[in-house]
């Protein structure tokens, strides 16, 4: 069914205490996030190194909502089965880094999973366009991807409009997230552009009110401007 449903909140894993990782993610399912992402980084496609399957394997039986991975790596091809395994409902990719993107597409849903890709701010729409079709998910990167914090990049919303147009105009089902910045103001204009599913790090772990008072502003957030007439 084209066009945008429910919002869904994605919480990135970054800003959480790697040391007691197990309960921050315990605790961001209690206060009423949809899935975790996991953002996977190999110092080489980002300047930055973090998670490796067994870490996430280890965190899943420790929850019951989904669980993406979003491989900021390389080649990613060689490791695909083994964030599925991990338990990874959603693998995502990045256009960047795959040569030959609809093989490697192939390849995510052969593994039984959901095929996931990222474009990174300074890549055109144009790069996915001929593969729409093979995706669950598209995630337009709000931020340089490699490091959490940073500052949203509004100039991105027009692509975000441009999927969105497209995956409704072929009547695809198909999740459009954005990752990058997205707190209770920008998750607003996200959502405005046609985003259906918001990633979040920092302003869900720091801020007024609890984590599950976070998580609520920004689906109301959301909500409200997903409802509002362009």
């Amino acid at each position: 069914m084209p066009g945008q449903g429910r919002p869904a909140i994605v919480a990135s894993v970054l800003p959480a205490d790697f040391a007691r990782l197990g309960e921050d993610v315990q605790a961001l399912e209690k206060a009423g996030v949809d899935r975790i992402q996991w953002d996977v980084m190999d110092g080489s496609f980002v300047p930055n190194m973090t998670f490796g399957p067994d870490v996430i394997a280890a965190n899943r039986g420790l929850v019951v909502m989904g669980f993406e991975a979003h491989l900021m790596v390389v080649h990613p091809e060689p490791m695909l089965a083994r964030w599925v395994e991990a338990g990874c409902e959603i693998v995502i990719v990045h256009a960047e880094a795959c040569l030959h993107l609809h093989r490697t597409l192939s390849e995510i849903r052969e593994l039984g999973a959901k095929a996931g890709v990222a474009l990174n701010p300074a890549t055109p729409f144009a790069a996915v366009e001929n593969v729409l079709d093979l995706l669950d998910l598209l995630l337009v990167m709000t931020v340089n991807p490699g490091f959490g914090g940073q500052s949203y990049i509004a100039s991105t919303e027009p692509k975000i409009a441009m999927a969105r147009a497209e995956i409704d105009r072929r009547g695809l089902d198909v999740e459009l997230e954005v990752d990058g910045g997205i707190g209770t103001q920008t998750i607003r204009a996200a959502a405005a552009a046609g985003a259906d599913v918001f990633c979040a790090g920092s302003s869900l772990f720091t801020g007024d009110g609890t984590m599950a008072d976070r998580v609520a502003a920004m689906r109301a957030a959301a909500t409200e401007a997903m409802s509002t007439p362009a």
